[in-house]
């Protein structure tokens, strides 16, 4: 990756419309309106439209609050434009991928782009859906939490907000600088020409991370220092390294890391974590999946920790760790659980239980089997 650029372009007339306007894309939106970019969020929660319509975006964060008004549209409005948009920052979560590029393509300008900032691996979707030329795939590191409408706890600062951006496929290479000028104005923006890669690394670090803590209902930093859990940690991400290797992935940095730690297969988990833990979240922040689960909904458990038990096996590997954390997170979403800590020791010994050499590979849910999805 790289994080140089030639000369910026000219924004100046750009319509961008940030589909998805919860933390994540709240918070980069109201970035972009402060910047004076000609912003529109469309989103599907009635009471956040509203209140931001009300009220603007107010972006909390360790240095102070600040109001944004930003031009809002429920999904239902959509149909009402009679503009195009030049670039859609998608930030709906991995599994509304494919509706959300259906709704707003009629919307998209002829040479207009897609970016998909998002965890999981949604470039290709984006791609069948918008065609090769108006797709781009973008890495996003932000930690921010939305617990009420129309407000945004920012957990990372600018400089420590962080993309990759890049083109699937030669026909959206020219879209990159403009997506990264646009994204500048939210965090530190690198360039990339390998953004499957990319995107894969980071799945490797939410795989550690976003499910195991929520299951524990703690924090991502409380969840590392857990007895036993930083270990289920690693693994999980590790499985992850085992199944890029198998689809033949490059092993990277990301987060601008540097050196042969943050590129070695043996020890880019831990890097990767560690500096995760060390300057991207507060020892507070919440993952995204437990975001989810505090309001109701479902979270990206197959899209993450279940993509790479289909990765691996697809190719005849076991997943004992990532499998047994999706089995459980499956039963937290079913009801049939409660996240908590006491969940550790069911964990652990699901995860042994797997190990076993005559153990089966049937999940917990009877009625959601797998595979869970193809990659």
């Amino acid at each position: 990756m790289s994080g140089a650029t030639a000369d910026a372009p000219s924004l100046t007339g750009h319509r961008i419309a940030v589909l998805g306007a919860g933390a994540n894309g709240s918070g980069i939106g109201a970035d972009l309106a402060r910047a004076g970019l000609d912003v529109t969020f469309v989103d599907q929660w009635p009471a956040n439209v509203e209140t931001i319509r009300q009220r603007g975006v107010r972006v909390e964060s360790p240095t102070g609050a600040e109001v944004t008004e930003v031009p809002v549209l429920h999904l239902c409005e959509a149909a009402e434009l009679r503009t195009r948009f030049d670039v859609v920052l998608l930030l709906v979560k991995a599994y509304d991928t494919r509706w959300a590029c259906e709704l707003i393509k009629p919307y998209v300008a002829g040479d207009g782009v897609v970016v998909g900032v998002q965890n999981g691996m949604t470039t290709g979707d984006i791609v069948e859906i918008m065609g090769s030329h108006r797709a781009l795939g973008a890495v996003i590191e932000v930690t921010a939490a939305m617990e009420e409408p129309g407000i945004v706890m920012r957990h990372s600062g600018h400089d420590r907000s962080w993309f990759a951006v890049g083109a699937p496929d030669r026909a959206s290479e020219h879209h990159v600088p403009t997506a990264a000028a646009i994204l500048r104005h939210a965090g530190v923006v690198e360039i990339t020409d390998d953004i499957a890669s990319a995107k894969w690394m980071k799945l490797v670090l939410n795989a550690a991370e976003l499910v195991p803590s929520a299951i524990l209902d703690l924090s991502i930093a409380d969840c590392a220092r857990f007895e036993g859990m930083r270990e289920i940690m690693l693994e999980a991400g590790n499985e992850a390294i085992r199944a890029a290797q198998l689809l033949g992935l490059r092993i990277r940095p990301i987060f601008g890391m540097t050196g042969q730690a943050a590129s070695a297969p043996e020890t880019f988990v831990e890097t990767v974590l560690d500096e995760l833990l060390a300057e991207y979240v507060l020892p507070h922040s919440r993952s995204t999946v437990l975001q989810d689960w505090s309001k109701g909904r479902r979270a990206e458990v197959r899209e993450i920790n279940g993509a790479v038990v289909d990765a691996l096996t697809r190719f005849g590997e076991p997943a004992p760790v990532n499998r047994a954390v999706v089995e459980l997170a499956l039963e937290i979403e079913a009801g049939r659980l409660t996240p908590g800590t006491h969940l550790q020791a069911v964990l652990a010994a699901r995860i042994a239980d797997l190990r076993r050499p005559t153990a089966s590979a049937r999940p917990a849910v009877a009625d959601d089997p797998y595979p869970l999805r193809r990659t």
